[in-house]
């Protein structure tokens, strides 16, 4: 824990990345059921916490309850309004068996919830209460993901107070596994073309309905093996690929390896000048109005 910003290297844990990525899409899945729509899907993320992931408050008639991952502990806490708690603990099982004791308590609890049970965003969506194969955990390894989330949500806010137009939350996405932040011109975009990998085209062309530059953090995947920042615009404008180093034509957007801000001499000032340059390049192509939209 002395470390603030701690190595992540991905092959050492991409197995219980893989199945931390569908323990949190359970607990997303809960959040959307039972949430009433924000525009671009901001109702069903998850949000960094002092000691994990939270769901933040989800409406059940009357009361509300919260779904916490807690990494410290190294524990699930399931809570409601009025008082009533379930832990689970965080250990390897199944993602079958860790969706039983979630569906489980939630009944105990009085806050019975249905969902979908297919995994979203990811090739091989075996259905939750099927899912045998994954079932590695090390919590190590899910606490130094965490304590990068905290670094990152933490600067990614520095960011996201500069701007006074329509941005998202810092907010973490379970579908795709990233922490990110979205700026909007206030103009419409045009239509996404969809194809994301068992994710409905329909909610895909309403994340992207209006014109965005979005950057985050991602712990990599088998397309790019390591920890990363992003930073991308939908849509892209013409020459913003040329526009800066940096820029992946396999992911359509502009990467800074996790390592470089890590080891870098002030990992904030690296990490805020990757952002704010990827964004400017966005906006002054796109020829969004900066003055109107902008912290001055």
């Amino acid at each position: 824990m002395s470390d603030p910003w701690p190595e992540l290297p991905y092959e050492p844990w991409k197995e219980t990345y893989a199945t931390l990525h569908r323990w949190f899409q359970i607990a997303g899945k809960v959040r959307l059921a039972n949430s009433p729509w924000v525009n671009h899907q901001w109702h069903v993320t998850l949000y960094v916490t002092a000691r994990g992931l939270t769901t933040s408050v989800i409406p059940h008639g009357t009361r509300v309850f919260q779904i916490d991952f807690d990494f410290i502990d190294q524990r699930v806490v399931l809570s409601t309004s009025d008082g009533a708690v379930r832990t689970l603990a965080l250990e390897p099982q199944p993602v079958a068996a860790f969706y039983r004791k979630v569906m489980a308590a939630l009944d105990e609890l009085g806050v019975p919830v249905r969902i979908s049970t297919k995994p979203n965003e990811v090739p091989d969506a075996i259905a939750f209460d099927k899912d045998e194969a994954h079932h590695a955990y090390d919590p190590r390894h899910a606490q130094r993901f965490w304590r990068a989330l905290v670094q990152a949500d933490r600067v990614f806010k520095i960011f996201r107070g500069r701007f006074r137009g329509k941005c998202s939350p810092v907010h973490f996405f379970w579908g795709s596994a990233d922490l990110a932040v979205s700026r909007f011109s206030g103009r419409d975009a045009p239509e996404h073309p969809g194809g994301i990998p068992n994710m409905p085209d329909r909610l895909v062309r309403e994340a992207y309905s209006h014109e965005c530059s979005s950057c985050g953090f991602w712990a990599g995947g088998e397309r790019y093996p390591q920890p990363m920042f992003f930073s991308y615009a939908y849509p892209e404008p013409p020459g913003f690929k040329d526009a800066l180093p940096g820029y992946e034509p396999a992911l359509g957007e502009y990467v800074l390896s996790y390592d470089a801000v890590r080891t870098a001499p002030s990992p904030d000032e690296k990490l805020l000048e990757f952002l704010q340059a990827t964004y400017e390049a966005a906006a002054n192509l796109a020829r969004w109005d900066r003055r109107a939209l902008e912290v001055r």
